[in-house]
C-alpha cells in the first residue's frame, strides 16, 4: 500500500500563502483520484482539491467552492508528489489538511491562520 507523508503546514496570518506537498511512496502515474481534504474542529471532512482520472486518458481538477480562485492543486510525476499552493488565506481556511490518492490518507498537516 502507498505512504503518504505530507509537509508545509504552519501557523500563517490572514492573507498569507503556504504550500502544501505530499509525497508518495510510489508512482503517482496512472492514478485514479488525488488530491486534498481538510478537517477543522468540529466539523466534517470536505474536499479542497481533487484530481480525477478521466476515460478519455486525461485529467479533471476540481476545487471546494470556498477555495476556488485562492488554491492551487498540482503534480510531479517525476517526483511523485502532490502539492496545494494555498493564497489569500482565511481564518477559515484553519484545519487539519490531508492527502489522498486512490484511497489513502496521509496522517495530515496543521494549518493555522490567525494574526
Amino acid at each position: 500500500q502507498v505512504q503518504l507523508v505530507e509537509s508545509g503546514g504552519g501557523l500563517v496570518q490572514p492573507g498569507g500563502s503556504l504550500r502544501l506537498s505530499c509525497a508518495a511512496s510510489r508512482t503517482i502515474f496512472g492514478t485514479t483520484a488525488m488530491g486534498w481534504y481538510r478537517q477543522a474542529p468540529g466539523k466534517q471532512r470536505e474536499m479542497v482539491a481533487l484530481i480525477v482520472k478521466v476515460i478519455s486518458g486525461g485529467d479533471t481538477t476540481t476545487y471546494g467552492d470556498s477555495v476556488k480562485g485562492r488554491f492551487t492543486i498540482s503534480r510531479d510525476n517525476a517526483k511523485n508528489t502532490i502539492d496545494l499552493q494555498m493564497n489569500s488565506l482565511e481564518p477559515e481556511d484553519t484545519a487539519v489538511y490531508y492527502c489522498f490518492l486512490d484511497g489513502v490518507w496521509g496522517q495530515g498537516t496543521q494549518v493555522t491562520v490567525s494574526s
